[in-house]
């Protein structure tokens, strides 16, 4: 909270903690074939084009031959060479990256497990070591594969996924950009071939790639972005003392009573800020007389006087709905963040 007109020392903590630390992009979607490293490649050739040094570390661009031609003269990072179990496995050089210090580093599949034999386990832990040196990395990242929706993407898909990624890596990003295009778009990209080869898209069209799925997917992406776009709003309240809350999202506020009702209204309030997946707010008033409800009048309505009285209050929170963490708000239109609507990636 702000105090006298002073920033939030939590939040100014927060801003120097990333002093120092290279910054984080991620292309976020809802599923694979939106356009998430098609998006990625012509942003870096537009910034290469200006001047700046781009690398690409790894990009995996499944055959599509829209991505690879993204890649154009984008200079590239050779792959490490790695043995395992009589076979050679190529992976990202981090080594490699971090002598070369790019200014921007392109990495793609956020949730890659690495090979045996790597420094890390995962990607997002090289992300992790590359950023504490001070280089920026831009990456992609499909929303199944974040660790807090690893079970409601079960529930969705009849598919639990394997490769997840810590909600505090995404919750750390710089910049959280959705790359967004409608299922029905998507499906005909599909049966195009522009996603998978036709053996893979025909069996994925009956399994992952359901229309239902696919929009389902797609709302937790939107309020996953949605999200970080509430957090940076917060944050830079905090940090620079600004009252609040602007006026950006959804709450649902219940006010509760001593009287046997408060049960009731309480589950009410429930379950419209499920339905809205917004965060819920309890509020109870008690009079300084010490009784917990203002005098009726004989016909039952509270009194002028009561209500003109000062109160003291005291106010409870409960968590969001399980869809939902920390300071989730619904997307609006202000908050959806930057939709692409691109080729594959």
């Amino acid at each position: 909270m702000i105090a006298d007109g002073r920033p939030d020392p939590d939040a100014l903590l927060a801003v120097a903690r990333r002093e120092g630390r290279g910054r984080l992009k991620v292309f976020l979607g809802a599923a694979p074939g939106v356009g998430k490293t098609y998006e990625m490649l012509e942003e870096a050739r537009k910034l290469r084009e200006a001047g700046a040094d781009v690398l690409v570390g790894i990009v995996e661009t499944h055959g599509r031959t829209e991505t690879e031609a993204q890649l154009g003269d984008l200079p590239v990072l050779p792959r490490a060479r790695m043995a395992y179990r009589g076979k050679a496995l190529e992976e990202f050089d981090l080594d490699t990256a971090l002598s070369r210090r790019p200014a921007v580093l392109l990495l793609d599949e956020l949730a890659h497990t690495n090979a045996p034999g790597s420094r890390h386990p995962k990607r997002w832990q090289d992300v992790e070591e590359l950023r504490a040196a001070g280089i920026e990395v831009w990456t992609t990242m499909n929303v199944q594969h974040l660790e807090s929706l690893s079970d409601a993407v079960a529930r969705i898909t009849g598919v639990r996924v394997a490769e997840t990624v810590p909600d505090d890596v995404l919750a750390g990003a710089d910049s959280v950009e959705l790359i967004d295009i409608p299922p029905g778009e998507l499906l005909e990209r599909m049966r195009a071939g522009k996603v998978y080869r036709p053996d893979q898209a025909e069996r994925a069209l009956r399994g992952f790639f359901r229309e239902g799925n696919l929009a389902a997917l797609r709302e937790l992406a939107l309020r996953r972005t949605a999200q970080c776009v509430d957090a940076d709003v917060t944050g830079y309240m905090r940090a620079n003392a600004i009252e609040g809350p602007w006026p950006t999202g959804d709450r649902v506020l219940a006010l509760v009573g001593a009287d046997p009702g408060a049960e009731a209204v309480i589950r009410q309030a429930r379950r419209i800020a499920d339905a809205l997946h917004a965060p819920l707010l309890a509020l109870h008033v008690e009079r300084p007389d010490g009784g917990m409800t203002a005098p009726k009048t004989p016909s039952g309505s509270r009194s002028r006087s009561a209500r003109r009285q000062r109160r003291s209050w005291r106010r409870t929170c409960r968590a969001p709905s399980s869809a939902t963490r920390g300071r989730a708000t619904p997307p609006t239109s202000s908050s959806a963040a930057a939709s692409r609507q691109r080729g594959g990636g």
